[in-house]
């Protein structure tokens, strides 16, 4: 098995591409230890020294590593553990995808919600997967856009002029209901 290793936006974090599928059209998050219980390979990569967060995306898996280790010591590590995992073909996610935040929206909007989501499909979530990470509509009310960040893009020092300059914008052109996007922190 040969595993391809990208940088990303965030320089504390890796995106580690195993040659198959992950999870498929799903992602999952694990910000901690904590979240990771029904994904053997998250615990597994939080169980190494140095691992902060764990992002689960199609056929990708990002690490972000703590301030106290270089990736010259953490990268062999996150290599053989998720070599190790696909090799003894474990399960990425047992359980389901447990995604069970519900969406701020209105049913009056859903027009304009439709749209959102469209071009967030379309143009957003594939560029931001190339970096390794993922934007996730969590809602829409009074023209403003509520976004999750996640993966690479979560505590990315480019974060916030993406979601301004970037997504903002380009939603304000397509959708002129839209007046504003925030991020929303879970």
């Amino acid at each position: 098995m040969f595993i391809e290793t990208e940088g990303t936006p965030n320089p504390a974090t890796l995106k580690f591409l195993p040659g198959q599928d992950v999870m498929g059209f799903s992602t999952a998050d694990f910000a901690s230890p904590d979240t990771a219980g029904r994904s053997p390979l998250a615990s597994a990569l939080f169980a190494l020294p140095g691992v902060a967060r764990v992002f689960l995306g199609g056929d990708f898996i990002t690490v972000t590593k703590t301030e106290e280790i270089a990736w010259q010591s953490l990268k062999p590590r996150v290599l053989g553990a998720i070599m190790e995992h696909f090799v003894a073909g474990r399960p990425v996610i047992e359980g389901g995808n447990n995604d069970d935040l519900e969406e701020d929206t209105d049913p009056a909007d859903q027009e304009v919600v439709d749209q959102i989501k469209e071009l967030l499909d379309t143009r957003v979530r594939p560029a931001v997967a190339g970096d390794g990470g993922d934007i996730v509509f969590r809602g829409y009310r009074d023209g403003i856009v509520r976004l999750h960040m996640q993966g690479a893009c979560s505590g990315c020092p480019s974060s916030s002029a993406t979601l301004k300059h970037g997504i903002e914008n380009m939603l304000k052109h397509y959708v002129p209901e839209v007046t504003a996007v925030e991020q929303v922190m879970y």
